[in-house]
C-alpha cells in the first residue's frame, strides 16, 4: 500500500499558429504538428493582419511564419510582434535561403529558427522533414519571452572618434590587463542584434573577445560576414 500518492499533473500542449498565404502549406503544416502529441495547432492565418485578429482571442506559445505574404511581409510583422508582444517565432519561408538578407534580418529583429522551404515541390518537403518542423516549434516553445527581445529595445552606440583623433598612449600597466584578460561572450537564437550593438560598443583597447552564438546551420558565415561590413570594422581595417 502506498502511503503518498500523487497526482502527475498532465503538461499543456504547444499552441502554434500558422501564419501562410499558401493553404497548401497552412494545410500540411497543420497536418504534420498535430500528428505530434505535444502540440496543438490553435490557429492558421493566410496574413498578418488575420493572424492579428485570431491572437486577440488566442495567444499562442509559438508562430511559424511564412516571409512572403500580402497586405504585410513576414518580416514586418515579426518586428511587430517581438516590438509589442515577444512569441517565439519559427520562420518557414522560400526567402530564407543559406546567407541570405532576409535570413539575416529575420535572425536579427528576434526569429529562434529558420526552416528553408524550396519553391518547387514545397508539400512533399514539408512531410519529409516532420521530425525537423515538430522539433523547431518545440524548442521554439522553451525559449523564454523574457529573452526574445526587439531591435527597438536597443541604444545605439555613441559615434566612434575619427582616426584623425589623437588617443593618449595607453601605459604598460594597463597593456597588461587587456592582454591578460578576454571576454567570453554566449548569445542565444535571436541575439545577434544584441552582440551587434555589444561588439560595436567596444573600446578600441578591449581584451579579446570570443563569442558562442546559437545559430542555425549554414547561417554562421553570412552572420561573421555581416559583423566584418559594420562601418566600424570597415574603418578599423583601412577599406
Amino acid at each position: 500500500m502506498n502511503v503518498f500518492q500523487f497526482k502527475v499533473k498532465p503538461m499543456s500542449k504547444i499552441k502554434v499558429l500558422i501564419v501562410d498565404d499558401s493553404a497548401i502549406v497552412r494545410q500540411t503544416l497543420e497536418k504534420i504538428l498535430v500528428s505530434d502529441p505535444d502540440i496543438e495547432v490553435v490557429g492558421t492565418a493566410s496574413d498578418p493582419y488575420v493572424a492579428a485578429s485570431k491572437m486577440r482571442t488566442t495567444i499562442p506559445d509559438v508562430i511559424t511564419l511564412d516571409v512572403e505574404m500580402p497586405r504585410m511581409d513576414g518580416i514586418t510583422f515579426l518586428q511587430k510582434i517581438m516590438s509589442q508582444h515577444p512569441i517565439p517565432v519559427v520562420i518557414c519561408s522560400s526567402l530564407t535561403g543559406k546567407g541570405s538578407e532576409t535570413a539575416m534580418k529575420a535572425l536579427e529583429y528576434g526569429a529562434v529558427e529558420i526552416i528553408h522551404k524550396p519553391n518547387v515541390g514545397t508539400k512533399q518537403f514539408l512531410e519529409e522533414s516532420t521530425v525537423l518542423i515538430c522539433d523547431a516549434v518545440k524548442a521554439a516553445a522553451i525559449t523564454k519571452k523574457k529573452n526574445l527581445t526587439s531591435k527597438k529595445e536597443f541604444t545605439v552606440p555613441a559615434k566612434k572618434l575619427t582616426a584623425d583623433v589623437i588617443l593618449p598612449k595607453a601605459d604598460k600597466k594597463a597593456m597588461v590587463q587587456t592582454t591578460e584578460k578576454i571576454i567570453v561572450v554566449g548569445a542565444s537564437t535571436g541575439g545577434t542584434e544584441a552582440l551587434r550593438v555589444f561588439l560595436e560598443a567596444l573600446p578600441y583597447n578591449s581584451p579579446g573577445v570570443v563569442v558562442v552564438q546559437h545559430m542555425p546551420e549554414n547561417f554562421t558565415s553570412a552572420f561573421a560576414e555581416r559583423l566584418n561590413g559594420l562601418p566600424g570594422n570597415r574603418k578599423r581595417s583601412g577599406q
